[in-house]
């Protein structure tokens, strides 16, 4: 999994989630900027691999076409994998994806990572725009898992052939909030992601089911668990605290039913929610998986997380509104590695 580039933090690889904010007052040209600035930065900090994530009618996320920005940043880096934490399996043919994921691999051998949702990423009206049709839903994602598998396959059953796609060995990870894709990737002897950032509650059970259930395939011997947390560190935990006011923001905004661009940060975020809210945006964001903080604060709470989870790797989400503090975030974290 990792090579001779790739720093480490408590023995275990570090990784970037970048969900390609759009901030207010920008637009998703300058997002892709950044993320390419980010992703070239994190790469010569060590970091093991970078991911986009599919969302749609998000306005402060501008990964909707994840495959074409996977490319993106992958033409502009060098060594570090590049791929999706998550394609919305859902919302496409897999052929599509298949296709898609074979050209990129073949553009870019040995860099390219299939991470695999089964939410639609978005609202059901989106989904019912992605789809044309809402036959086709979460619990057809393990067929079609399957049939991604077999166009990957050296001598697929379909009559169908993906091309490129055929023979290439891209890393299929499943993507999970649930022990729904815990339970399938251990039944098919996947990589698995558990996004630990926003649902932390179910995080330890689901990581138990998937240890404990996981058959080994001819993709792993035993199984490879990554776990998803928020990081915002700063020089101060004053100064990371009133960062982290965007990142609480947006989830605010999410939760009213009003998805809005990345805000700036503010000084009193008591004067903008209610108590109630307050109280359910801090259970998404729990302080074990949304570390904020200075350098110390960050490392202490890393440590804690990767001892309570005993994960194979961590991925990075830091929803930061200035490109310079985004990047200076990363940076912490990348000193705190060995």
């Amino acid at each position: 999994m990792t090579s001779n580039h790739i720093n480490t933090f408590n023995n275990i690889p570090l990784s970037v989630l970048d969900l390609a904010p759009i901030t207010e007052g920008s637009n998703a040209t300058q997002s892709f900027k950044e993320s390419v600035e980010l992703a070239q930065h994190v790469e010569k900090w060590g970091f093991n691999r970078y991911w986009l994530a599919e969302h749609h009618n998000m306005p402060g996320i501008a990964s909707s076409a994840t495959s074409v920005l996977i490319g993106h940043i992958a033409a502009k880096t060098n060594h570090m994998r590049v791929g999706s934490g998550g394609v919305m399996l859902p919302n496409h043919a897999t052929l599509v994806i298949a296709e898609q994921f074979g050209t990129l691999e073949s553009l870019f051998p040995g860099r390219i990572d299939l991470g695999l949702g089964r939410a639609p990423g978005s609202d059901q009206a989106a989904a019912y725009a992605l789809r044309r049709t809402l036959n086709m839903g979460p619990n057809d994602f393990p067929m079609q898992v399957n049939e991604l598998q077999d166009y990957f396959s050296d001598e697929p059953v379909s009559r169908v052939r993906a091309v490129p796609g055929q023979g290439l060995d891209i890393p299929l990870w499943l993507l999970g909030s649930s022990d729904f894709s815990a339970r399938l990737a251990a039944q098919k002897g996947l990589y698995f992601s558990f996004a630990s950032h926003f649902a932390p509650a179910y995080t330890i059970p689901a990581l138990k089911l998937y240890r404990d259930s996981f058959q080994p395939s001819g993709t792993l011997e035993k199984p490879y668990a990554m776990v998803g947390v928020n990081v915002i560190a700063a020089e101060t935990d004053e100064k990371a605290q009133y960062l982290a006011s965007s990142h609480r923001l947006q989830f605010l905004n999410l939760r009213r039913g009003e998805p809005t661009k990345l805000l700036a940060p503010i000084d009193n975020i008591d004067e903008v929610w209610s108590p109630m809210e307050k109280a359910a945006v801090e259970e998404s964001l729990d302080p074990r998986t949304t570390i904020v903080g200075s350098p110390e604060t960050v490392r202490k709470g890393l440590a804690a997380f990767q001892e309570s989870t005993q994960a194979d790797e961590m991925i990075i989400s830091s929803q930061i509104y200035h490109l310079e503090d985004r990047l200076r975030s990363y940076e912490i974290v990348s000193e705190l590695m060995d």
